[in-house]
């Protein structure tokens, strides 16, 4: 990155001290360079130290009004990176350093892939799970594509999980039966399109939250025809209630040694996970992300998502994952977008008070 200039009356985000002693930051972040099991070659263990670079091209100001500068706003640390995140140990490893910040409002976990996602959420003791991402990520086996099922299959109620942008030609009709017979609740990229994001965003906060989504009857009629057409012609022909999946589409029952839902009665409840999958939009601002399909999500309504979905207090972690920095544009741009959620978490965060 060239020199950036210095000018004392125009503070720049990012390089945030480390966590102190007897003091609680507002937000954290954390880097969880994950890329061993990802399903395509990839540099996104590069992408954490890519991410905070980045972020010193940003003013944390917001313009208000009144103008109000994050920094002032909101203790801001950082954390470093989990080392060799990877892998059943690593996963522990990371389950580790988001539970030492368990006291923090807002952890912000830096990626690396999707795999991270596991066990940043289960370290967050997490309830609930909203997605922003163009595929169910509800693969069989541990890779960047199974953190939801490997969550849900540890005891994340599968009722309180939000997958909105899922795309047109990015996903199987199994994966998304298995969406369904499990009760995800699923937002496709062309119905946030028709309904708007204050809407989704709504939605997906009460959903997250453990209240129940709301019935096709209450949508309106251009709304509840169009999630039909979509189910049609997007996750293959619906099934009743009481058709089972069969074993090839159902989720296995457990995971790993982590603990489940129900061990964790007992402990402080949960909040819910924003899962930031930067390949949810367009190609031509993502095209460091691997998976990224033209048609996408456009910059702004990502970032109008990440802000909207961070002012509620019920989201106390998020990750920003799949974004391959050595894979970017000369431009950056796919991480200079990574750096932008990081601010528009910690903007909807300043903008709960």
């Amino acid at each position: 990155m060239s020199a950036l200039p210095v000018d004392p009356l125009w503070p720049r985000a990012g390089d945030w001290p480390a966590p102190a002693s007897g003091q609680t930051p507002d937000a954290v972040l954390l880097g969880v360079p994950a890329w061993r099991t990802s399903l395509s070659p990839t540099g996104a263990g590069e992408t954490p130290a890519a991410i905070r670079a980045a972020l010193r091209r940003y003013s944390p100001t917001l313009m208000g009004p009144p103008p109000v500068d994050l920094t002032a706003a909101l203790r801001i640390a950082d954390a470093g990176n989990v080392d060799e995140p990877d892998g059943r140990e690593g996963e522990a490893r990371v389950r580790a350093a988001v539970d030492a910040l368990s006291d923090v409002p807002l952890l912000i976990a830096l990626g690396g892939d999707n795999s991270a996602t596991y066990a940043v959420a289960q370290g967050r003791r997490t309830r609930g799970l909203i997605t922003l991402d163009a595929h169910f990520d509800l693969r069989d086996g541990e890779s960047n594509g199974s953190p939801v099922r490997r969550l849900v299959a540890d005891g994340l109620d599968p009722r309180r999980v939000v997958q909105i942008g899922i795309a047109d030609f990015a996903n199987s009709a199994v994966y998304a039966r298995r969406a369904a017979d499990a009760g995800i609740t699923v937002i496709t990229i062309n119905e946030v399109r028709r309904r708007g994001i204050d809407a989704v965003t709504a939605e997906a906060l009460r959903v997250a939250a453990g209240m129940h989504p709301a019935a096709a009857s209450d949508r309106l009629p251009a709304e509840s025809e169009h999630a039909a057409e979509t189910v049609s012609a997007s996750d293959g022909p619906p099934r009743a209630a009481s058709d089972p999946a069969t074993d090839a589409e159902r989720a296995p029952a457990s995971e790993s040694g982590a603990a489940t839902d129900a061990q964790l009665d007992g402990i402080h409840p949960g909040g819910i996970h924003l899962d930031i999958d930067v390949d949810v939009c367009d190609r031509s601002v993502a095209p460091g992300c691997p998976a990224s399909v033209p048609g996408g999500l456009a910059a702004w309504e990502l970032r109008a998502l990440v802000r909207g979905l961070a002012r509620d207090p019920g989201i106390t972690s998020a990750d920003i994952v799949e974004v391959d920095a050595t894979a970017d544009a000369a431009d950056a741009r796919t991480v200079r977008l990574a750096a932008l959620c990081v601010l528009e978490l910690l903007a909807g965060l300043a903008e709960r008070r």
